[in-house]
């Protein structure tokens, strides 16, 4: 398992982290567990979760699932401290039945970064880890409702207190990122050090409207800050590579349905072929080969055999003629 640098902690992080988010929930248990001994027996040592994992999975979930499961595999295999946990706050849905009933939006339920709201977050989380501290902790969902000031305070106090090691931020635009930046070198608060951003071969369309999605500007802002390492969730976007049902249809596509995609899909298409591999684990490669900058490339397999499937594009190797002309392909 080829590792990385986490920004500028001194951290070395594995480049594939291993996405926990149905675990408790859509994967059972014992399934859950075997993925992780396994992720861990192959030289895996970055786990990523969220307290509101994952309450839209069934009508009895409501968030916390994750977490929980975690933390009995934690207990049962006394590994906390050969891992590097990431979980996140802000996003928890406080009525998960209203959002799956279609009487509010999932975004009109986060709990948000308010101070006490992080605070308590993280307290709950640390309980259903069964742990004192994680190593890093996401604002999940950037709100632009609360004080920056008040957010980025309340995390430095999570820091000073040990029950974070670094913080991050996803599903940010740049502006705001650097905003938090100056804001924490004129406190001295902790500045994050991973953005997680959804992030796959596809590039968004110009148009789209989302804020989760890497586009050209935040790779140059990463490429000219490395202290922030960029974690790509979502790498082969539900399955999309090797799908063409949920190409028409699946939400994912949204971001990115147009001609540069239709071109870069055919190249996709085309080299997994001639490698025999499939489209999704050519995009995994893809992601696991750049450099400029740097990136942690994040899966999320329901099953053994996703989970296999993920892994196997360690082992792809990408010459240079084939990633020039993944590259250079688009509309």
């Amino acid at each position: 398992m080829r590792t990385i640098s986490l920004g500028r902690t001194g951290e070395q992080v594995s480049a594939l982290a291993l996405g926990c988010m149905l675990m408790g929930t859509s994967t059972d248990e014992d399934t859950s567990f075997g993925i992780l001994d396994r992720y861990l027996g192959a030289g895996g040592t970055f786990l990523d979760t969220a307290d509101c994992y994952a309450w839209w999975t069934s009508p009895d979930a409501t968030g916390g699932e994750s977490e929980a499961l975690l933390g009995r595999w934690f207990a049962r295999t006394g590994r906390r401290d050969e891992v590097f946990l990431a979980t996140k706050g802000s996003a928890w849905v406080r009525d998960p039945s209203a959002v799956r009933e279609g009487r509010s939006a999932a975004t009109e339920q986060y709990a948000g970064a308010g101070g006490d709201t992080l605070r308590h977050a993280l307290d709950a989380s640390l309980r259903r880890l069964g742990v004192d501290h994680v190593d890093l902790y996401y604002v999940h969902v950037d709100d632009l409702g609360t004080p920056l000031e008040e957010t980025l305070s309340a995390l430095a106090d999570l820091v000073a207190a040990g029950k974070t090691r670094y913080i991050g931020w996803s599903n940010v635009q740049t502006w705001r990122l650097e905003r938090i930046r100056q804001l924490c070198d004129r406190n001295g608060w902790p500045a994050p050090v991973a953005l997680q951003q959804e992030h796959s071969y596809l590039r968004r369309h110009p148009a789209a409207r989302t804020v989760s999605v890497v586009d050209d500007e935040q790779l140059r802002y990463l490429r000219a800050h490395d202290d922030l390492t960029l974690v790509a969730y979502s790498p082969i976007l539900k399955g999309v590579y090797d799908d063409p049902v949920k190409r028409q249809e699946h939400h994912v596509m949204d971001s990115y349905r147009g001609a540069d995609s239709d071109a870069r899909l055919a190249v996709i298409a085309k080299l997994a072929a001639d490698l025999g591999v499939t489209g999704s684990q050519l995009a995994l490669a893809w992601v696991l080969h750049q450099r400029d900058p740097g990136r942690v490339t994040l899966i999320g397999p329901r099953t053994p055999a996703q989970y296999d499937s993920s892994m196997a594009a360690l082992a792809i190797d990408l010459d240079d003629s084939v990633l020039a002309e993944l590259d250079a392909a688009g509309a």
